[in-house]
């Protein structure tokens, strides 16, 4: 899997759960936080930097103002970093983003990064450099994701959104040469939302990071989506298949939509409202591929009249 594949769901995680990822990633700044003041994401400041860095490849960056316990403001730069091989010159990229930050701003950051890669041993947490006396030392705060396999009870026991982030994160990485493998664990951790008892917005944002970096191939997913439904309807809670279902449906009804109108032009488009108003999937479907035979907007209604 790629970086990109990695780094989309974890910067809207980020994004949807900032308190909980400081808090679970790291609680002594969370304890520090001011979350009654609410917080702000610096993205055109973080930008602005990174560009006149010019540091190749981008990552997971969030630069967010954040006010102190004692009344301070303070800026948090958070770095994920979830390729999977050893980057020689991390260290000296972090130290490169805090003191533009701080040239350009004057204000106090606290640089923090999670590292996502496969190596146990690659912690780099500071930069230093000598020369006649002069020296420079810079550390940095670092977790490690591969550290919480060790600690597996504990992320399931967790309510904290982030200890399925990490979870989904470490299967999907463990799993990549096992499908059917991959296929058990995205049903156990899609299960696990229900059974941690998080409200039905969470369940949904939640599940689209399992979904996405747990990707399977069509057959597997059908049967995964096969388990899913059922376990749904046994809670009678629906949320995540409703939602995978209103998606198919959008998707059926674009495709009906573009079709009727190649076949029929614009009085094609005349009967969507009533087809819309369709919700069984299969005869969307049905509907969808019998548009190419038939002659007639009358033999179309046929189908689901």
């Amino acid at each position: 899997m790629s970086n990109d594949e990695y780094d989309s769901p974890w910067k809207e995680a980020i994004e949807t759960y900032f308190q909980e990822c400081i808090e679970f990633f790291f609680p002594v700044a969370g304890e520090g936080i001011d979350w009654k003041r609410g917080y702000t994401f610096l993205d055109k400041e973080l930008q602005q930097v990174v560009r006149d860095a010019e540091l190749g490849q981008r990552f997971v960056d969030k630069l967010v103002q954040v006010w102190r316990l004692n009344g301070e403001e303070t800026w948090v730069l958070i770095h994920l970093e979830v390729q999977s091989h050893e980057e020689t010159n991390f260290a000296q990229r972090m130290y490169i983003y805090h003191y533009r930050l701080f040239d350009r701003y004057n204000r106090s950051i606290a640089s923090l990064a999670i590292l996502g890669d496969d190596r146990p041993t690659w912690k780099p947490d500071q930069y230093s450099d000598e020369l006649w006396g002069c020296e420079i030392k810079f550390k940095f705060t670092i977790v490690k994701l591969l550290d919480y396999s060790q600690q597996w009870t504990e992320l399931e026991a967790s309510s904290n959104p982030f200890a399925t982030v990490v979870m989904a994160h470490l299967k999907a990485k463990e799993t990549r040469q096992d499908n059917q493998r991959r296929k058990q664990w995205k049903v156990d951790l899609t299960k696990q939302l229900y059974e941690k008892g998080y409200q039905r917005e969470d369940i949904i944002n939640l599940f689209r990071f399992i979904d996405w970096v747990m990707r399977l191939p069509e057959d597997l997913e059908n049967s995964f989506w096969q388990e899913v439904t059922q376990y749904e309807e046994e809670k009678k809670m629906p949320y995540i298949t409703s939602v995978e279902r209103r998606g198919m449906k959008r998707g059926l009804l674009q495709g009906i939509e573009m079709s009727l109108e190649l076949k029929f032009g614009s009085e094609g488009i005349t009967i969507l409202p009533e087809i819309a108003q369709i919700e069984n999937l299969d005869t969307l479907s049905a509907i969808l591929a019998s548009i190419k035979t038939v002659n007639s907007i009358e033999e179309l209604r046929q189908i689901y009249q």
